[in-house]
């Protein structure tokens, strides 16, 4: 063997709890099988394998069907640990598994928790945007979970729209808005939530802004920042940004972000962060300076 823990079959079902033939049966059916294997040696389970035969588990007595658990305990980001997910594991698993019971209440009490115990920028980061993705990949390999992710943003929207706003009387000198056609609207929310919740205010005109209504925004409002989000490159038009640094009073800091802009093709002077905590700082360096 090479070092690492290696299980026999029965042990693992004396783990889990269940008959080894369980265990035959989800590894013919659904591939939920051993991976260690060595020239002459019965294939054995890792510590890994075992991790995912538990969540497997755990999603079927919450009544997730058992084709589904398999496919979802056998996602890297969701059943196991890893450096995007970090010490929130449990946070996304939860989450997750509230998602594929289509569970509103249970979704939106999670998001929450998150949010409250995290604050937005680290649920966003550890929690929120890797069941996202999750369920964004799911669909562009299957076309499926086109429900679940439609439950989840708007259970998301809504915890991060009760995020506390500042006194009424702050004016906003941050601008948020969608590129023209861009419907994925869910992190200038989570920009609007984190500002907020350092006592920032911001306008956010949501998705799918025309460059027209962009523009008639920023000449009515004046803002010292304006964040432009794309997720998809059919919606990252560097144009936009050209127009809004040709109007006669153009912003402090103008920002696009999301993976939709085409980095090389990005006007000169615009910022490109690469992550919210990167763009919140950009944002919070324009609210802190002094009115003129």
């Amino acid at each position: 063997m090479n070092g690492a823990a290696a299980y026999s079959a029965g042990a693992v079902a004396r783990r889990l709890g269940v008959a080894v033939t369980t265990l035959r049966t989800w590894h013919q059916r659904y591939g939920m099988g051993p991976s260690l294997h060595e020239p002459g040696h019965h294939r054995r389970y890792t510590e890994q394998d075992i991790q995912r035969l538990e969540l497997m588990q755990r999603l079927i007595v919450e009544g997730v069907a058992p084709a589904e658990a398999a496919r979802w305990a056998q996602r890297p980001v969701l059943a196991m640990a890893s450096p995007e997910v970090g010490p929130d594991l449990s946070a996304v698993r939860g989450l997750s598994r509230a998602a594929l019971r289509l569970d509103a209440p249970a979704v939106r009490q999670r998001v929450a928790e998150a949010v409250r115990e995290l604050g937005v920028t680290a649920a966003w980061d550890g929690v929120l945007r890797p069941v996202l993705a999750g369920i964004g990949e799911r669909y562009a390999a299957t076309g499926e979970f086109v429900e679940v992710e439609h439950l989840v943003s708007g259970c998301i929207s809504a915890v991060l729209g009760a995020v506390p706003r500042p006194p009424v009387g702050v004016p906003p000198k941050i601008l948020l808005a969608c590129a023209d056609d861009e419907q994925h609207s869910l992190p200038i929310e989570a920009v609007a939530a984190a500002l907020a919740a350092d006592g920032v205010p911001a306008r956010s005109l949501g998705a799918r802004v025309p460059l027209e209504a962009l523009l008639a925004a920023v000449r009515r409002t004046g803002p010292a920042a304006v964040l432009i989000w794309s997720h998809l490159t059919s919606t990252g038009a560097p144009e936009q940004l050209a127009a809004i640094l040709a109007e006669r009073v153009r912003p402090l800091v103008l920002a696009a972000a999301g993976p939709g802009w085409p980095r090389p093709s990005v006007p000169s002077g615009v910022l490109l962060p690469d992550s919210l905590a990167e763009a919140l700082g950009m944002l919070r360096s324009v609210h802190d300076q002094p009115s003129a």
